[in-house]
């Protein structure tokens, strides 16, 4: 138990709480604590009820059962996964650009989800934070099943697929992967790209919340700047990849 509290304090604030919440709360519906009727998103509840839970509550509940449980242990992986490295990687220092992104995020997918009569947000977030660490890592290669190796910025559309085969909504991940880019490029396309004006900026009371440890967000379009490893400094390889740049195969520990 020890190991396990272990690394559970090793996961990166934000996603280890985000994390936690994901398992904590299909728990409590799965054990039936809170009916899953008060967890998902329903328009009529949250405007006319003022149920103003359900957002957050439909951003973390997955119906956990024979016929979705490999889906959600997968996403949640991603979760684990891909929140870890941003919040380590590009945005290591800078909690609060990092709990903006996913505010900024959640928000589009709440509103889209309203406006669709979506019910589970789960897999939408997850997947805008994958598709904003594919594109932030785009040119890294990664491996998935099969010993199939192609470049971060199509890992978001192979899941897109791979989802859709295990059971999941297409929709779903559609959403999240429009989402991610919306925020990728009003972020760090239009306006370091195309010299647009920059449209988003990290509100200052999460500055407060959360202060700024060391210096920014790295560039796009590459892997986060890191210490090299001792093997890269002596054999020049690596291409400035980082820890996480040979992707993940699934099944792995």
């Amino acid at each position: 138990m020890s190991d396990i509290g272990d690394w559970f304090k090793n996961i990166p604030f934000i996603t280890r709480y985000w994390f936690a919440g994901s398992i904590a709360v299909p728990l409590i519906g799965k054990l039936g604590l809170i009916s899953p009727i008060y967890l998902v998103l329903w328009p009529e509840a949250f405007f006319h009820k003022f149920q103003i839970w359900r957002p957050i509550s439909a951003t973390l509940y997955f119906p956990v059962g024979p016929g979705t449980g490999f889906l959600y242990l997968v996403n949640l992986y991603f979760l684990y996964q891909y929140s870890s490295r941003l919040e380590t990687g590009a945005f290591d220092g800078r909690t609060a650009d990092y709990m903006f992104m996913l505010l900024f995020n959640w928000i589009c997918i709440v509103i889209t989800g309203l406006m669709m009569d979506m019910q589970l947000l789960m897999i939408p977030l997850i997947m805008s934070v994958l598709y904003v660490w594919a594109q932030l890592n785009r040119d890294t290669i990664v491996s998935f099943w099969f010993g199939t190796r192609f470049k971060a910025c199509y890992l978001p559309w192979v899941i897109l697929g791979f989802n859709y085969i295990i059971g999941g909504s297409i929709v779903n991940e559609l959403i999240g992967n429009l989402v991610g880019h919306l925020y990728f490029f009003l972020m760090f396309k239009y306006p370091m790209d195309l010299g647009g004006r920059s449209f988003l900026s990290t509100p200052q009371f999460l500055y407060q919340m959360f202060p700024n440890r060391r210096g920014g967000v790295s560039g796009f379009g590459v892997p986060p700047s890191r210490r090299p490893l001792p093997q890269e400094q002596a054999g020049g390889g690596g291409g400035g990849r980082h820890n996480w740049g040979q992707g993940f195969r699934l099944g792995d520990d």
